[in-house]
């Protein structure tokens, strides 16, 4: 698999999710490069997962054509998924096991010697300031707590794209800071991202570029300022608003 720069990280072209009736994803194009992190803006509903979810190899495409790292993600998912770390948007964990167990487990997955997994576990806890918690059971994380953990699993495989959905959601404002504050130093060292969020503060704060997007569809894309400036509008949910007709609290 040619995974250089010379490729997109991600390159969609007329990329379709349908389950029966429902067209979950309408046919999007977007294209991501290395070393960004590249929004989902958009309501529950608006085919943000969806549409990572098939980035990752979690779902099939429907229709259309979807290339990560350089290779057909339909015939090369396999080689394609080592190369990727996801935060779902659940929580995930094994709550049978402490902490590094957990990191342990997953480190399994990849073929990491126990050894090496102890100590990238061990790196990774204390870049996420979880040093004192690395014996502690799950059921004794704050929810917080629990989401670091989540991104340090998921770059446990030194993963070239982070795929993040909805990582901040219900956190409190010091863990969310916190938490931007991680990846952006992922960023810096060449970690590709991919983040879905429907906090218009947190998009404008971490991405490069993002995708607006509804009922399946993209909108508008761009950088936060473009998108302003493209639409005469003081802030991203001024944007929102305008191309929808609604809020992203609209249910």
């Amino acid at each position: 698999m040619n995974a250089n720069k010379a490729h997109a990280v991600v390159h969609a072209q007329q990329l379709t999710k349908k389950y029966g009736d429902l067209l979950a994803v309408d046919r999007i194009d977007f294209e991501i490069r290395f070393g960004e992190c590249f929004g989902l803006l958009g309501p529950n509903g608006a085919g943000k997962t969806t549409t990572t979810k098939m980035i990752y190899g979690m779902l099939p495409l429907t229709s259309g054509c979807l290339q990560v790292l350089g290779a057909d993600i339909q015939k090369e998912m396999r080689s394609i998924k080592v190369k990727i770390g996801v935060v779902p948007e659940e929580t995930n964990l094994d709550f049978d096991l402490n902490v590094l167990e957990n990191l342990e487990i997953y480190a399994n997955y990849f073929n990491i010697p126990r050894r090496e997994a102890q100590n990238k576990a061990r790196q990774l806890l204390s870049f996420l300031d979880m040093d004192k918690k690395i014996f502690s059971g799950v059921e004794e994380l704050s929810n917080g707590m629990k989401q670091r953990l989540l991104l340090a699993r998921a770059l446990m495989n030194d993963p070239l794209l982070l795929i993040l959905d909805e990582p901040t959601t219900g956190l409190d404002p010091q863990v969310r800071n916190l938490i931007w504050h991680k990846l952006r130093i992922l960023k810096e060292n060449g970690v590709t991202q991919i983040l879905t969020t429907h906090y218009m503060e947190e998009a404008a704060q971490l991405c490069d570029r993002l995708i607006i997007m509804h009922q399946g569809k993209i909108l508008d894309m761009g950088s936060p300022q473009e998108l302003i400036t493209k639409h005469d509008e003081k802030n991203l949910e001024s944007v929102f608003l305008k191309l929808t007709g609604r809020g992203l609290g609209a249910e």
